[in-house]
Parts: structure tokens; sequence; C-alpha cells
């Protein structure tokens, strides 16, 4: 594998990164261990339920129906043997999605967009600094890093701060759709896509080969995961990012509500395109107090269904074991 160079940047479809991102010589091309994917928020941006709302979905006792506002974790083991947690979104639920995930460190957060239900939960990651002893990666386009410098000087330009407070110690990586980057052996490939008028990214992840499966647990039926795309926020998907989302275990995909939204796919939307790329499963996100989970689930075809806040997905490791039990989310769903 190439050693890759933080800031450099690679040609279309080649990965750039950090040095110590990419695999060891004679190991690289395999995880470890297990990949796990955390749902750690699927609700828009008011989140549900909402303020003054008394509306079915709001007051529902399905815990599914609770939806803190959409982000997730890619927790994983890299090719050196250590942990490693990615996060989408740095939502304004963060600490507490954190803490029932019961996640223990962030090494990089990637950036969709610029809006305030996906980034107003920045500071909270000063805590894992604390814990880790490390500096965060912090992946995003141009124009949203320039929304996080502005909102958070106290951390980008933490000198003129008036007292030398307990402020996060942030890493800015530019991200460019299309030009994929080497996340410790994971392969993270930015995805334009449109929410209204706001261009924004999505992400494609794609593991590295593994060996062949081998073990009691080899002959047992499994959806694979990955690759897994995830789209939130989204209205429409230029032409030249469907060639991208071809071939995938997990669709992540924005559906708002069944009415129509400028900025929004809406529920029928979203399973036509889930339709038309024909993923192993599709997972719903960015959900409003319209849509009820297990009415909506019911409606939708097969392998197509609302996500929901806790809810994991684990991809085996080479023996077909799952991810750790000590690692595994306390009171989450797996499939």
């Amino acid at each position: 594998m190439l050693a890759l160079r933080a800031g450099v940047r690679g040609g279309r479809g080649r990965p750039r990164g950090l040095a110590d991102h990419t695999a060891p010589a004679g190991r690289a091309g395999t995880l470890p261990l297990a990949m796990r994917f955390t749902f750690l928020g699927t609700g828009t941006s008011a989140g549900v339920p909402c303020i003054a709302c008394d509306c079915p979905v709001c007051t529902s006792p399905d815990p599914r129906d609770q939806r803190s506002r959409t982000g997730a974790a890619l927790s994983w083991t890299d090719p050196h043997g250590r942990p490693r947690t990615v996060l989408i979104d740095a939502t304004p639920d963060l600490r507490l999605q954190a803490v029932h995930a019961r996640l223990r460190r962030c090494d990089a957060v990637l950036f969709t967009h610029n809006h305030v239900d996906h980034t107003f939960g920045l500071d909270e990651v000063r805590r894992f600094n604390a814990v880790q002893r490390s500096p965060i990666d912090v992946w995003a386009e141009d124009h949203t890093m320039d929304h996080l410098r502005r909102v958070y000087a106290h951390i980008f330009e933490r000198q003129r701060n008036v007292n030398d407070s307990f402020v996060a110690t942030l890493i800015p990586r530019r991200l460019e759709p299309l030009t994929p980057i080497d996340l410790w052996g994971l392969r993270v490939t930015p995805l334009r896509l449109l929410h209204g008028r706001l261009p924004v990214l999505g992400f494609r992840f794609d593991l590295p080969p593994a060996p062949a499966r081998r073990g009691p647990a080899a002959g047992r039926a499994h959806t694979p995961v990955f690759p897994l795309a995830y789209c939130t926020d989204v209205s429409a998907i230029p032409p030249e990012t469907y060639p991208h989302l071809e071939g995938l275990g997990t669709l992540c995909l924005d559906a708002l509500r069944k009415r129509h939204h400028p900025t929004h796919l809406t529920l029928d939307q979203a399973v036509e395109i889930a339709g038309r790329l024909a993923p192993a499963r599709a997972l719903f996100i960015h959900i409003a107090h319209d849509l009820p989970h297990a009415a909506t689930c019911a409606e939708l075809p097969e392998p197509m269904s609302l996500a929901h806040d806790g809810l994991t997905l684990e991809e085996p490791d080479a023996d077909g074991a799952p991810c750790p039990e000590p690692l595994r989310p306390s009171g989450f769903d797996a499939v």
C-alpha cells in the first residue's frame, strides 16, 4: 500500500490521508476485526418528539419513534490492532448519543454539510480529546470548514480566548467530491449530493479485501453491510454520483416524510431511488414526525425499512465472529 501524507491531493479515484492511517507492510488489505456501523440519530432537524407536539408519533410509546438528530459512527480495529471510531457529523445531541452508544473514542469527524443539526455538537468531542489524549481530524469541504471556523472560533483560534479554557483539539482536513481518502484502512469516497440548492456530501465506505471466510460461522447467511453509502439531507442525486452508489451492501438514504419538501427526499422518492440502486438493504434516515416507525416499515418493500436511533450493523470478521461483546453498544439492536 502506498504511504499517503496529510493534505496531499490524490488523483480522482486515488486515496489520500494521513500516513499512519494506512496499513503496515505485510498486512495491507485486511482488517483483523469486525466493522460496526451505528445510527446515533435518525431524526430531522427538530428531532422527534418535537417541542410542543402531541401528534401520534411524538407521543408514541415505541422507542423507535424517538429520533435524535441524524448522525452515525463507524467503529473497527485498524490493521495495527488499534481501535478506531469515526463520526459522520456532530449533532446537537452528540453527548447523549455517544453515552447511549458507549463510544469510547473519536478519531475523526466527517461532515456532510454546514447546517446546525449536523455541526452544533462539535464542541462535545473535546471529551474524547481528554480521554484518548490525541487530536481529532475534522474532514469537510471548504465552505463547511469556513462555517466551522467561524462558529467555533474558540477552537480554531484558541490563542484569542480570554481564558485558556478546555476546548477541543482538532486538525482540519479537506474533502473533495470523488477524491477518496484512507482512514486507517477504511476507504472513504465523498459523494456530491444536492440539498435543495446547497451542494452537500454523502459518503461511500469500502472495506479492503478480506481473507475467505472460514470456521463454523462461514455457512451462516449474512447480508453484507459494506460497501455502505450514507446519503442524508438530499433532494437530488447528480448523474455523476449514481455509479458510486452501485453494488452496495447498505444504502442509508434521506426520507423525510410522504409530503413534498424542497430540500429532502420524500419516502416515495427514497423508495424509487433505492429500487433503482438495488442495495442488499436500504435504511431510511432523517425522518420527521410524520412517519410512525412500525406502520411505515410494514408498508415498505423488502429490503427497505426505516432506521432508528441505536440500530447497529455489524460486518463479521474473517472467521464469521461478531464484534467483541465489551465493544457492543448497550441496549442497542444489532442486525
